[in-house]
């Protein structure tokens, strides 16, 4: 065989394995992701689990909320919680029935943690879908639009957010109330409805106080990330090439500013959760934020610990979401040539 045929048959294995190592690095990151996902809820399990033990005096007596009971009765209770075992045993015994779904027993409601839960997740899920839902529309407009919009546009709405940013959930709430509730009867202002239409209407109040301060962040990132791309050359030079306006913002703009919008709405949708329960408590809902006030002021540890990790567990969840969908937005990302 010559060298010209030796270099034929053995040309196309580099192309070869350049595509086999663009297919591999997508599955690495997403593998290096899920690993990451897991890790951290571990390390919270823990964190939650044990915070338990960091409480001074007996454990059995803190479940008693402080009542004097018989010998008898306290190693009752011992037994009856596996107080008597070893922590780590006690934990693994904990992770194992939350990995089969069962939470425990509350000791204020006297039944299954889960079923504590169940009662009141729905509500709370469907204020902070709404309240996402709100904080990406409104916050993507008003940021697009001041961005396009330079001069008295611009500012006006750079005062407007900050002033928004700056206005806390309660006192939102309490605005949203007097004006669309008291004043122009628009809204309920207590409740949360029947489900259906009557669900959505009686949570848009609680919806935008939650999601006002959010709203407004996530249109200031909107319109610095839109500025910064709108001064890239290969803007200039889309536009240069007769394409419109709209297509401009639209294919060169917006979708290259994408990558950090996505990053802060997913950081400030996760924590919608932990933030609720003071909108919960205004407008009257039977959410899982209220549930964990309540519980914390009983005591009730079982509750408290469930919650936390309901709450941790949804975070960790939706920032991995987030990581996940950043390569679909810029290839970079997977290919280890950008960071994020």
């Amino acid at each position: 065989m010559t060298a010209t045929q030796q270099a034929q048959s053995t040309a196309p294995a580099a192309p070869t394995r350049k595509r086999e190592k663009g297919r591999v690095r997508p599955v690495v990151f997403i593998a290096k992701k899920l690993l990451t996902l897991l890790a951290t809820l571990f390390v919270a399990s823990l964190a939650v689990f044990f915070s338990r033990f960091l409480v001074p005096g007996d454990p059995a007596r803190f479940l008693l909320r402080g009542r004097s009971p018989k010998p008898e009765a306290l190693e009752e209770i011992t037994r009856q919680f596996g107080l008597d075992k070893p922590a780590w045993e006690q934990y693994f015994n904990w992770l194992g029935g939350i990995l089969q779904g069962d939470w425990g027993r509350s000791l204020t409601y006297r039944q299954d943690v889960s079923d504590v839960l169940l009662g009141r997740l729905p509500t709370t899920l469907q204020l902070v879908a709404l309240a996402a839902l709100f904080i990406t529309v409104l916050g993507l407009f008003a940021g697009i639009v001041a961005s396009l919009n330079k001069g008295f546009g611009d500012r006006f709405i750079l005062i407007t957010l900050t002033a928004a940013g700056a206005v806390p959930p309660f006192v939102a709430a309490t605005a949203l109330v007097a004006l669309f509730s008291v004043g122009l009867g628009w809204f309920p202002s207590f409740g949360s409805g029947d489900g259906g239409w009557d669900r959505i209407w009686h949570l848009t109040l609680p919806a935008l106080a939650l999601g006002i301060t959010y709203i407004a962040m996530v249109a200031r990132v909107t319109r610095s990330s839109m500025n910064e791309q709108l001064l890239r050359e290969h803007v200039e030079v889309a536009t240069s090439r007769g394409l419109t306006r709209g297509s401009v913002v639209a294919r060169h703009v917006l979708r290259n500013a994408l990558g950090p919008i996505l990053t802060v709405s997913g950081v400030l949708v996760a924590g919608l959760l932990v933030s609720s329960a003071i909108i919960e408590r205004t407008f009257g809902l039977s959410g899982i934020g209220q549930l964990l006030v309540q519980s914390i002021d009983r005591l009730d540890f079982g509750v408290v610990q469930a919650i936390v990790m309901v709450v941790v567990a949804a975070f960790v969840l939706v920032n991995t979401v987030v990581d996940l969908l950043q390569p679909l937005i810029d290839p970079r990302i997977a290919a280890g040539t950008e960071s994020r």
